[in-house]
């Protein structure tokens, strides 16, 4: 597997357990993305993907009082301050979402604190999203006159429905983790002290399953919410045949007859 390589000190990358952890790590601004920390996302899920001993993937930001507080905005003026300067970082932006989405492994994003503008963007890219019950969302592109693109719009909307995202768009407001967990925003909202015990639990789980099987269904899940005409129904038909047709599955049947845990090698 090759070496990790990066630009910035702001990201924190480790691997234990079979969970590899992707940190954001600015927490003097609240764990806000700069140009690099947007720059740095698509290696270390290129890495994480390419470590067959990764089986899950936690996005979470340094310390309890931010998961990501958006962009780093203090880099606007020299980042974004032209056309081509914009068309960049949009670049660099894009990319780095749609690593998150295409990423071939779960992810986890594990939120404490504020989660807000580009911070809920990279939570809405994860499979699946924990937050503590301290947890504050917003997206408050309308009080900075911000255009926000389709994509991102739609993704919120089919997480919540076209109501709740109006809200949370027209608005501009901070929402407590409650309110987030009621709209469908975040699976689960944890007490600040035990979130990482239940990350941990998760994790475990996932782990411990036949990585072919997850990695199927998430691709089934992901071309279900695609338009019909751009869904590629061979391709998940592709990989539950590899199932059915690898090591994994005469392992899970063994184990299960023999009344022990699998252990799964991901072939």
């Amino acid at each position: 597997m090759k070496d990790l390589l990066l630009n910035t000190d702001r990201m924190i990358v480790k691997s234990e357990n079979g969970v590899g952890w992707m940190i954001f790590n600015q927490p003097k601004k609240r764990n806000a993305v700069s140009f690099d920390m947007w720059k740095s996302i698509p290696k270390i899920i290129d890495y994480f993907n390419s470590n067959s001993e990764v089986r899950v993937i936690v996005i979470s930001g340094a310390g309890n009082k931010s998961f990501v507080s958006g962009a780093d905005i203090s880099e606007f003026e020299d980042k974004r301050n032209t056309k081509k300067q914009v068309e960049i970082y949009d670049q660099a932006t894009n990319a780095a979402n749609i690593s998150l989405l295409t990423s071939e492994k779960p992810l986890i994003a594990m939120i404490k604190g504020y989660c807000i503008g580009g911070g809920l963007a990279i939570a809405l890219s994860a499979d699946i999203r924990i937050a503590s019950n301290d947890s504050l969302f917003a997206v408050p592109a309308a009080k900075l006159g911000v255009g926000y693109r389709y994509a991102g719009v739609k993704q919120l909307m089919e997480l919540v429905g076209p109501s709740y995202t109006k809200e949370i768009f027209f608005t501009g407001r901070k929402f407590n983790s409650e309110e987030a967990l009621r709209m469908g925003l975040v699976n689960s909202v944890i007490g600040i002290k035990k979130i990482d015990s239940y990350i941990h639990k998760i994790t475990d789980n996932i782990v411990n399953n036949a990585p072919l099987t997850i990695r199927s269904i998430k691709s089934a899940v992901n071309e279900g919410i695609k338009d019909p005409d751009d869904r590629d129904i061979m391709k998940v038909n592709k990989m539950v045949q590899e199932c059915f047709e690898s090591k994994d599955y005469v392992e899970g049947r063994r184990a299960f007859m023999e009344k022990r845990l699998p252990k799964f090698q991901g072939n």
